[in-house]
């Protein structure tokens, strides 16, 4: 598929998801079979851009292309600017947050609160395409199926979007009511997708290769989104790849392969974030890659006390010395990962 000018390799994308999909991460899912990943959302309050946390989040640097980048905001002069802004430090595709359902985003009415608002949605829509169009930069949106289970109006909001520029959207299935509990339902995403001619692409609940087909089959999606069952397991890109072309489950990992992974991820995040704040970000990459794991959960209560990212790598090389002394292959973590995950989304 494509996004603009640009061919994707497969359809497989990254959720943005704030504090997660850091330069880092997006390079390390690529790496591992994702074909797209967008940013963290980045705020369009232009008094905000020079912050730490908002350059972090725009830093590109070694990541292949195309770059996309969230902006996130209820005006839709600034979100004009915003999209400017990053055009100005890499973007190559501009994506609107019309779907996170967090309190401090929704209280402000940006995320998916935009969803009440049809016409200032759509006027934020317009003014970001109208900003990108003359840079050759494709726009994309990001949205729920509604505010809640009686006004699911993606269906209207996304065929607005198309008419007004839009190059692709992707629905999560879940209301803003839902926030993360409940399941995604994927009928309004089938239901954009007969409707549209531009890309659409699934999002919600999306854990396994085989939920990936299923979901695909039912709605018609051009492409699927995976968000917090590539947290730890940045590897099911390339299970749903594979799964995807021959029909057949791969074999985990080896022990040896996350390991390296995990190092690598590490000292990309230790470079991007420096030693202090580095550390402790890192923290949540480590409990998420070793919670499924044969003493996983006492290996994160110690981890959790080391102050020196040195030591922190040394910590993790221990952990997975030990296991590749026992197991050659990761153990199978697919099972308790999903049971995880329908814990959360219960």
């Amino acid at each position: 598929m494509h996004i603009g000018a640009f061919k994707l390799p497969n359809p497989l994308f990254v959720a943005p998801m704030a504090g997660v999909t850091d330069r880092p991460f997006r390079m390390l899912c690529k790496r591992l079979g994702a074909g797209y990943a967008v940013s963290e959302m980045v705020t369009s309050r232009r008094e905000l851009w020079d912050s730490l946390k908002t350059s972090r989040r725009a830093d590109h640097r070694g990541e292949p292309a195309p770059i996309a980048v969230q902006i996130a905001g209820v005006d839709p002069a600034e979100m004009a600017d915003a999209a400017r802004h990053n055009i100005d430090r890499g973007a190559q595709i501009i994506d609107i947050n019309m779907g996170c359902p967090a309190k401090k985003v929704c209280k402000v009415w940006a995320g998916s609160a935009l969803m009440q608002n049809e016409p200032l949605a759509l006027a934020i829509v317009e003014a970001v395409v109208a900003a990108c169009a003359p840079r050759g930069v494709p726009v994309t949106l990001k949205m729920r199926s509604g505010w809640r289970a009686d006004e699911r109006n993606a269906l209207r909001l996304a065929l607005a979007a198309q008419e007004a520029g839009v190059a692709m959207v992707t629905v999560h299935g879940r209301t803003r009511e839902q926030g993360y509990g409940g399941f995604a339902e994927h009928n309004t995403v089938a239901a954009v997708k007969a409707a549209l001619k531009i890309p659409v692409v699934a999002n919600g609940d999306i854990n396994s290769p085989q939920r990936a087909r299923e979901v695909l089959q039912h709605t018609g999606a051009d492409a699927v989104m995976i968000g917090r069952a590539a947290q730890g397991r940045p590897w099911i890109f390339r299970e749903v790849a594979h799964f995807l072309a021959h029909g057949t489950l791969m074999a985990p990992p080896t022990v040896r392969e996350v390991q390296g992974w995990l190092t690598e991820h590490l000292h990309d995040h230790y470079a991007l974030y420096g030693e202090y704040t580095g550390l402790r970000s890192a923290r949540k990459h480590i409990g998420w890659a070793v919670k499924a794991l044969p003493g996983g959960d006492a290996f994160r209560d110690r981890m959790n006390l080391i102050e020196q990212c040195r030591a922190q790598v040394d910590a993790v090389t221990d952990f997975f010395d030990a296991l590749a002394d026992r197991h050659t292959l990761l153990p199978d973590t697919r099972v308790a990962a999903n049971d995880e995950l329908q814990k959360l989304v219960a």
